[in-house]
Formats: C-alpha cells, sequence, structure tokens
C-alpha cells in the first residue's frame, strides 16, 4: 500500500467527510484556462498554494491595516490581518464540515488588491479614478489574481478556480472586466460567506488589541460596551487577578471563541431549518446562511461603531490618513503628467488596459514603504508619510 496520499483519495476524502452544501473538489467549476490536476493537490490546495506564492501576497506585509508599518512593530499589518483571518476561516469551516482549502484561499487572496495606506489609499484611488471605471479593493483582488501576477507562460494571472474567484468578488461584478467573472447570484457559496464573517471576526478583535496597546483607545471605555465588558467578566472569574496585559490577550482570545462559537452553531440551525442540500441551493438562498444570532450580531456591531468613531476616526489615524492621501495623489498625478517615470512593463500594460486603469493597477499594488520612497525619490521630499 503506498503512503502517498493522491488527488483522487482527497477528493474521496471529501465526499465522505464534507456536508451536502460544501464544495468538493472534484466538482469544481474549473479554471478559465484548463490545466492538467495535480497528482496530490486538490484544486482548491492549488488555488491556495498560488495565492501565498504571490508577489501580492508577500507585499502585504508592508501594506496597512490601521497603523503605517513605521509607528511600530508589533501592529497588525495586511499580511497579519490574513494569517489571522484565515486560522479563524479554517475553524469555522471545519466545524461546519465545509471546504476548509476553498474557504482558506478565498480568505488568504481577500485583501491582494488592497493599496497601501490602507482604506485611506482606496479612498483617493476611486476619487482619481472617476469616469474611468472607479476603484475597489474587491475588483482589484480579483485583477491581481486573474491578470497581475505573472508567473506562468500560458496565460496572465493565477488562474484560479471558479470559485476562489467568486469568492473574491463577494458582491458580484457590475463594471467591466477583461475576463469571464462568476455569475451574480443572491449569494456566494458558503466557504465564500465564512471568509468573509471570518474577515470581519479577525480585525474586529485585533484592531481592538492594536487600538488598547496604542493607548489611542481605553478600557474604562470599553467597559460601556456590553460584548467587552461581559467577555471580561467572564474571564477574570475564571482567571483571577493577573497583569494588564495578560488580561486584555486573554479577553480578546474570549471574544473571537465567543463570535467563533455563536457563528457556529447559528449558522448550522439556520442550514438545518433551510433544509440546504446543495451549493447551489446555498447561491440561490436570499440572505445570507452563515451570520450570527440576532443578539450578539447586535452586540458586534455596537463593538464595531465603537471602533469606527472612537478608533478609524482617532485624529492620528486621520492624520496619518491625510498624509497617505497626499502622497498617492502626488504619485498619480506626477506619473500622469510623465508617464516615462512609469517602469516598463507598466507602460505595456497600457496598451492593453488602458493607461489609467494600468496606472491604478501600478499604485494600487505598492507597499506603503515602496509609495513612501517614491514620493521622496520624486518630488525632492524627505521624512515619513
Amino acid at each position: 500500500m503506498s503512503l502517498v496520499r493522491t488527488r483522487e483519495a482527497f477528493e474521496r476524502e471529501e465526499a465522505l467527510r464534507l456536508a451536502p452544501f460544501a464544495v468538493r473538489s472534484a466538482e469544481s467549476r474549473g479554471r478559465l484556462l484548463p490545466e492538467e490536476p495535480h497528482p496530490y493537490r486538490t484544486d482548491f490546495q492549488r488555488d491556495r498554494d498560488r495565492i501565498v506564492h504571490s508577489r501580492a501576497f508577500r507585499r502585504l506585509e508592508y501594506k496597512t491595516q490601521v497603523f503605517v508599518y513605521h509607528e511600530g512593530d508589533h501592529y497588525r499589518n495586511r499580511l497579519t490581518h490574513t494569517l489571522e483571518g484565515a486560522q479563524i476561516t479554517r475553524t469555522i469551516a471545519r466545524a461546519l464540515r465545509l471546504n476548509e482549502e476553498l474557504a482558506e484561499a478565498v480568505v488568504l487572496a481577500h485583501d491582494l488588491g488592497h493599496t497601501p495606506f490602507g482604506h485611506a489609499g482606496e479612498r483617493v484611488l476611486d476619487d482619481l479614478m472617476q469616469g474611468a471605471g472607479g476603484f475597489d479593493h474587491n475588483r482589484q483582488s480579483l485583477r491581481v489574481v486573474d491578470l497581475l501576477e505573472d508567473r506562468y507562460p500560458r496565460f496572465r494571472g493565477l488562474n484560479l478556480c471558479y470559485e476562489t474567484r467568486e469568492g473574491i468578488l463577494k458582491h458580484g461584478c457590475d463594471w467591466e472586466h477583461p475576463l469571464p467573472v462568476p455569475e451574480t447570484t443572491p449569494q456566494p457559496c458558503l466557504e465564500a460567506q465564512v471568509a468573509d464573517v471570518a474577515d470581519e471576526i479577525a480585525y474586529t478583535n485585533h484592531d481592538l488589541d492594536d487600538g488598547l496597546r496604542s493607548g489611542l483607545l481605553r478600557r474604562q471605555e470599553l467597559d460601556e460596551l456590553a460584548l467587552w465588558r461581559e467577555t471580561r467578566e467572564e474571564v477574570e472569574r475564571r482567571i483571577g487577578p493577573t497583569r494588564e496585559r495578560v488580561l486584555i490577550a486573554q479577553v480578546i482570545v474570549a471574544l473571537i471563541n465567543r463570535l467563533v462559537t455563536d457563528l457556529v452553531e447559528a449558522s448550522a440551525a439556520r442550514l438545518e431549518a433551510a433544509g440546504i442540500a446543495t451549493p447551489d441551493a446555498v447561491r440561490q438562498t436570499p440572505e445570507r446562511l452563515v451570520a450570527f444570532t440576532p443578539a450578539i450580531e447586535k452586540l458586534a456591531r455596537e463593538l464595531k461603531g465603537y471602533l469606527g468613531r472612537e478608533f478609524y476616526q482617532h485624529p492620528r489615524v486621520l492624520q496619518v490618513s491625510a498624509r497617505a492621501e497626499r502622497v498617492l495623489g502626488d504619485l498619480f498625478a506626477a506619473y500622469r503628467r510623465d508617464p516615462g517615470l512609469l517602469p516598463s512593463h507598466v507602460r505595456e500594460r497600457a496598451a492593453q488596459d488602458g493607461e489609467l486603469r494600468a496606472l491604478a493597477d501600478y499604485v494600487a499594488g505598492m507597499t506603503d514603504r515602496f509609495a513612501i520612497e517614491e514620493h521622496a525619490r520624486l518630488g525632492g521630499l524627505r521624512g515619513r508619510a
């Protein structure tokens, strides 16, 4: 008996282990360009691996989550956010008997199209691209995996499976894209729904952690929020007196566990009640099947509202965002005035994709660090964004 587990063996295991509403690798709708199957990796495993080995994935290390990279070594960046989201995604997908590799591939790819400087950069590019199709990071993530990665001789992009691309799109496609896109349905597959909520759980909790670490958030104010207060009280009863740093870490752990547990149990009950039996039935369901109970949804929304007011709109964060907006605006204007400043591969793409779209692709792909250094080089500026 061979010790090697083949792709066919994995696919047989999926048929036995996964729930009827999960997407099976062997039943994928395939890639834009057909490829020979791998001897011991499923199609979704290959998608995950292609994403992790992409240049865009490596660049996430120097892209802002909330704090620009030079503000501290311990704050999350886009890469660490993505990895935390992937771990939560796998836990939820496994508990619901979904395809873990597909869910993980979706969440690992979901921020590949994010600009430098987080949502501030996205706002700038969207404004600059008005009249030319606008800019959205979900759309850009699809452009990255379909067009911008350059690793294979027969095609542009990564040639990912239909279901992975479906999950990256999130809300369907109402804009021009050079390649066929997944159909717009009321909902995406369950694996994509899991990745979406896991992303939210990840950033809510690690932004709380970073906000407290930075001093921009205060624990006394968080105690006014029921979800935080109840979780903190439960942790203190369980572990007793401890150091402040340890207490905060344990509250964050307990918050994630509480949200994930509620999500898994509520989603399982919703799926059972709906009698969903196939992935296509999931896609035609009017409302999301992967969701919190109404009570936890209300508490989580209150916590997110607090973060929006007190953290994302904090004067220190807004000050950095304003400088970031200036950097990207200046770079975009400089490249438009003199396309000769752009690398040759970007100028070549302009002939295919249009000047403004190729320019947006290039600027969106920059890391914070590269954008700051390029801004200084082109403008003779000193200092940091």
